[in-house]
C-alpha cells in the first residue's frame, strides 16, 4: 500500500460550445496522500470543480475527459465501466456538492435520501424485509449524529427545506460519509453560510476526517480556510496548477506571482486605512488561450522570456512552481 491514496496525470477535460473548445482543465496533476487535507484554491473558472467532477466521473456531454490518468487506490478509474464507476462513487469517493439546497432531493426525506447511499453501497444490510428497512433507518440515525444533528429520529421524516443552510450543509456531509468513504471532496462546503456556521462546518470535517482516517480535499476561495485546515494547497489558474507545496510555506512565502496576488487581496488589520490590492485585468479566454504563460497579461513581474508556455518546475521538497522567476525576490 502506497502512501498516495489519489493520483492525477495529466488531466485535460474540455467543454465542445458553439464558440469552439473550453480547456476547463489542461494537463493538470494531483496527488492526495492517506490521511491528509488537501486545498484546491483559485479563480472561479480556474478548473477547481470541474478537475474533482471528472475524478468522480461526473463530466457529460457536452464535456468529456480527453486525456490523462486518474490512479484511485491503485486503479485507473478512466478504464472503469460506468457500472463499475457507480460502485466506487458514494461509497470509496464521496462528495459534498456547493449548494445544498439544490444538490439535495426537495420531493424526499432527508431519510430516504441517506437510505438510498445506504442501499446502494453498504453490503452489510440483509437482502430484504424489515430488518433491511431498520438496518437503514438505525445507520441513517447514526450519519445525523455524527454530523451533529439532534433528534435524529424524528428529523429523518423533514424535508430538505424544513432545515437550516448549515443544517442541510451537515446533511450534505452525512450522505458523502454514510459508507465512510476512503476520500471526501468538499466542493465550497462553507458558501452562503455565515461566519459561525461556517467555522462549525469545517470543524465538523475535520473532526470525522480524524475519526474516520480519511483524506479531504477542501476546493474553496477562502485562503484562511486553507491556512487553517489543509496540510498542503494546490493554487490553480486558467485549468492549470500553478503552485503547489505544504500550506504553511506557500502562505509565508509564496513564489508565484498569482498566488502573490491572492494573499494580497485579503483584508487584514494590520492594513486598516490601506486600499485592498487586487488582481488587475482578467482569466484569458479558456477558447482562445495565450501561446505563453497564462498569467502573463496581469503579472507584474512579466518580460519576454514568459513569452512561452511555463511548465511546472521542483524548487524544493514538496514544491512546484509554474513561473521561470522562482529564484528571484520578487518586489
Amino acid at each position: 500500500m502506497t502512501d498516495t491514496l489519489l493520483e492525477v496525470r495529466g488531466l485535460r477535460t474540455v467543454f465542445e460550445t458553439r464558440a469552439g473548445t473550453v480547456y476547463a482543465v489542461d494537463g493538470v496533476d494531483v496527488d492526495v496522500r492517506r490521511g491528509e487535507c488537501l486545498g484546491i484554491v483559485g479563480e472561479s473558472g480556474s478548473g477547481k470543480s470541474v478537475t474533482f467532477n471528472s475524478v468522480m466521473g461526473l463530466v457529460r456531454s457536452p464535456g468529456r475527459i480527453d486525456a490523462g490518468d486518474i490512479i484511485f487506490d491503485g486503479r485507473n478509474l478512466r478504464t472503469l465501466s460506468a457500472a463499475q464507476m457507480r460502485a466506487v462513487r458514494g461509497k470509496e469517493i464521496a462528495m459534498t456538492m456547493q449548494d445544498a439546497l439544490t444538490a439535495l432531493n426537495p420531493a424526499l426525506t432527508v431519510g430516504e435520501q441517506i437510505g438510498e447511499v445506504l442501499i446502494a453501497h453498504d453490503e452489510t444490510l440483509p437482502a430484504r424485509g424489515r430488518a433491511r428497512a431498520q438496518m437503514v433507518r438505525d445507520k441513517s440515525v447514526e450519519m445525523l449524529g455524527l454530523v451533529g444533528i439532534s433528534s435524529a429520529v424524528s428529523r429523518l421524516r423533514q424535508y430538505p427545506h424544513e432545515f437550516s443552510g448549515g443544517m442541510r450543509q451537515r446533511i450534505m456531509i452525512a450522505i458523502a460519509l454514510a459508507c465512510r468513504p476512503q476520500l471526501l471532496i468538499a466542493d465550497e462546503p462553507t458558501t452562503a453560510l455565515d461566519v459561525t456556521i461556517q467555522a462549525q462546518v469545517l470543524e465538523l470535517i475535520t473532526d470525522i476526517r480524524s475519526k474516520l482516517g480519511m483524506s479531504v480535499v477542501l476546493i474553496t476561495h477562502d485562503l484562511g480556510v486553507v491556512a487553517e485546515h489543509c496540510d498542503r494547497m494546490m493554487v490553480m489558474y486558467a485549468g492549470q496548477v500553478v503552485e503547489e507545496g505544504p500550506t504553511r510555506q506557500i502562505i509565508s512565502n509564496p513564489r508565484h506571482p498569482y498566488t502573490r496576488g491572492l494573499l494580497a487581496s485579503i483584508p487584514r488589520i494590520a492594513m486598516r486605512g490601506q486600499p485592498i490590492q487586487p488582481i488587475q485585468g482578467q482569466v484569458p479566454d479558456l477558447i482562445n488561450l495565450p501561446p505563453q504563460c497564462r498569467f502573463y497579461s496581469r503579472c507584474a513581474f512579466r518580460s519576454d522570456a514568459c513569452l512561452k508556455p511555463i511548465a511546472m518546475d521542483d524548487i524544493g521538497p514538496e514544491r512546484r512552481v509554474r513561473c521561470i522567476r522562482t529564484e528571484e525576490e520578487l518586489v
